[in-house]
């Protein structure tokens, strides 16, 4: 407002400043006199001899101008007469079936003249791409030259080969128009059967690890290699699985990506992890808000480690004594400390408080003495 009204000095003339601007013609705000003014979105000119040119729309902005140009079509409008042109000896007007001989061509009312559709959108600059500019800027008038044969301006317009700057528009303008084929619809459409196949494979190793885990089996063999005659159990009941299926079979072991296979160990203990936590969650349901009792033991595995199985027991919700072994724990020693907080850290990972025990049984009561 400020750059617009201007102050008036004492003893110039009576006259708003605002009032003597509007008098000149386009005159424009202090300050954006040398500024393009942004063409609005939503006022698109559908007549091709009104609509700017889209080497004049800001760049950032004519991908979604040319979005638009397409979802309405080419410019054809219908009219009972079109008006002639040319010579009062040799008068000539446009032809509504040329719309169907060219689908590319476009009429205007105001201008009466025809225009390239495919080559309005594509077009950089007024003489560039299409080599002319007669179907662009200034439109096509000469009727007479519609019916000459191969001397035809819209097939002289069109080129004779597959390179011509017409052709090239058309060729930019189907691909456009044909959104299947754009990168994005492609890479979602691969990246959706990736999703789906790695789902696939994943739910193969659940299900192998989970029969194993109940049956109490091994899962891994003494040679995976896959020259060996027997990989393992887990490997093996794979194998079976996909023999059963082809869906299966074409995602898992040698057609699964290298980095995705999902049978390596560390996959399989850390679904072996999530079914741990899965069975604890069941059994904290099952005590609720009861009391229970400790039954804690000890002992070394083959790989001479000291292990602490933790069994809880406690009476359920319909009266019956249950006995839930909670978790296994690796100690680094027997010490009484450490056991008690090993059993401290479980109890606190299940949401169990100690305030809550009203008994405790271990093997190796002498460890536990005075403590």
């Amino acid at each position: 407002m400020e750059s617009f009204f201007k102050k008036v000095e004492r003893g110039s003339s009576s006259q708003p400043v605002a009032e003597q601007d509007s008098q000149v013609p386009n005159a424009m705000p202090i300050g954006e006199a040398s500024q393009q003014p942004a063409i609005e979105l939503d006022a698109y000119e559908r007549d091709p001899g009104k609509r700017p040119q889209i080497y004049e729309y800001p760049p950032n902005q004519r991908d979604e101008v040319r979005r638009f140009y397409i979802s309405k079509g080419p410019f054809q409008p219908y009219m009972n007469e079109y008006p002639y042109a040319g010579t009062a000896s040799h008068r000539r007007r446009f032809q509504y079936n040329w719309f169907k001989i060219f689908p590319w061509l476009e009429y205007s009312p105001s201008t009466e003249r025809a225009y390239c559709f495919p080559c309005f959108l594509f077009a950089t600059k007024p003489h560039g791409k299409c080599g002319s500019n007669t179907f662009l800027v200034k439109g096509f008038q000469n009727w007479k030259k519609v019916n000459s044969g191969k001397q035809c301006g819209f097939l002289i317009h069109m080129g004779q080969d597959s390179t011509s700057a017409h052709n090239q528009a058309l060729r930019c303008f189907e691909e456009l128009k044909n959104t299947t084929g754009h990168i994005e619809k492609v890479i979602e459409k691969q990246n959706k059967k990736i999703v789906l196949d790695a789902r696939l494979r994943l739910k193969t190793s659940i299900d192998a690890i989970r029969w194993l885990t109940f049956q109490a089996c091994a899962f891994r063999g003494h040679d995976e290699s896959a020259q060996s005659i027997n990989q393992g159990n887990f490997l093996e009941m794979i194998k079976i699985l996909a023999s059963y299926n082809k869906e299966v079979k074409a995602v898992v072991l040698e057609n699964a990506p290298g980095n995705t296979k999902y049978t390596s160990h560390h996959v399989q203990k850390e679904i072996l992890t999530i079914f741990a936590e899965k069975v604890q969650t069941t059994i904290r349901g099952e005590i609720g808000t009861s009391k229970f009792c400790l039954i804690v033991d000890e002992s070394r595995d083959e790989s001479k480690k000291e292990q602490m199985a933790i069994v809880l027991r406690f009476v359920d919700a319909q009266g019956f004594i249950r006995e839930r072994f909670l978790d296994i724990v690796h100690v680094k020693d027997t010490a009484a400390l450490t056991l008690k907080n090993s059993i401290c850290t479980v109890l606190s990972t299940n949401n169990l408080s100690v305030q809550d025990i009203r008994g405790q049984g271990y093997d190796g009561a002498s460890n536990m003495r005075g403590e």
